[in-house]
């Protein structure tokens, strides 16, 4: 038996917020969830899109609850003024959903030094986790959800170089930050236990989904991805089953079931022996405190 959205309860009463939810992924989530009737926050770096997205959601769901906040995740300052903005104006935080990402763009450094990929795609939610964590932490039931992808498989942490100063590879950037990702929700499940604290950590990944992360591919290869993956739609399907699923516990990972992940209902699903070493783990997470300036659960 699959497990599909109808399968969720009622979502009424809970809030969630998602990142990088004007397109993509990010939006068909905050949609099913919208459907769902839970309250969502937008959590994107284009409020104008943001709003944009607000509205084509309110248009399928009237009765939808739903608004939008500035976030970017590849600036420090960004992440510290969204986390202090919602501590003061919500109690109660049910869904975290780390979506937002960038894929394989020409190297560049963030304003705080970092390189653009690891930056948007894992320190700033790394950052964003810990600052948001006391309201998570005492609302019942809430999950914290970090995306990460097939390509964890691509590469390694590179503890002596991160920003790729030494020459850049995009495709083992993108690699390396979601490697992370994914490192960083085992070791955080890991941490909230020992804490004991009843937050889980869940993480997911949407196969081979036809978004527009993929803008930097060449063209050839993006020829090709209708034929293996996904829609967005169905690509958000792993990320709402780790949010909702009821059987889904802390330190899971949820993927598509078919053709090697690439494609299919969402399941839980295995990573490689990387991402699941603790020890390096612990050392991720020391260096990203040292990185952010952020630190939780240590």
């Amino acid at each position: 038996m699959t497990w599909n959205i109808h399968d969720a309860p009622d979502q009424k009463g809970r809030i969630a917020i998602v990142t990088g939810s004007n397109i993509g992924l990010g939006y068909d989530t905050a949609l099913a969830l919208a459907g769902k009737g839970c309250r969502l926050v937008l959590a994107c770096r284009n409020l104008d899109k943001a709003q944009a997205a607000r509205g084509q959601i309110l248009a399928r769901y009237p009765k939808a609850r739903v608004e939008c906040q500035t976030l970017d995740l590849s600036s420090l300052k960004s992440v510290r003024a969204f986390a202090t903005g919602f501590l003061k104006s919500h109690r109660k935080l049910d869904l975290l959903i780390n979506n937002a990402g960038i894929m394989m763009p020409p190297y560049s450094l963030s304003e705080d030094g970092f390189e653009s990929q690891l930056a948007a795609n894992y320190l700033g939610h790394f950052a964003l986790t810990g600052l948001l964590l006391p309201v998570l932490a005492r609302t019942a039931g809430s999950r914290i959800v970090s995306l990460s992808s097939l390509a964890h498989n691509w590469g390694h942490i590179r503890f002596d170089d991160p920003h790729f100063k030494n020459g850049y590879s995009k495709r083992g950037a993108y690699g390396q930050s979601k490697l992370a990702c994914l490192m960083f929700a085992y070791e955080l499940n890991r941490r909230l236990q020992e804490a004991g604290l009843k937050t889980l950590s869940v993480a997911a990944h949407p196969g081979v989904a036809v978004t527009n992360l993929a803008q930097h591919f060449p063209r050839f290869l993006t020829m090709f991805f209708p034929l293996v993956g996904q829609s967005a739609a169905a690509g958000a399907l792993p990320t709402l089953y780790a949010a909702l699923g009821d059987d889904v516990d802390g330190g899971d990972y949820c993927g598509p079931r078919s053709m090697r992940q690439m494609r299919g209902a969402p399941v839980k699903v295995g990573s490689n022996r990387a991402s699941r070493d603790s020890a390096a783990a612990k050392r991720l997470w020391k260096l990203s405190e040292e990185l952010t300036g952020v630190s939780f659960l240590s």
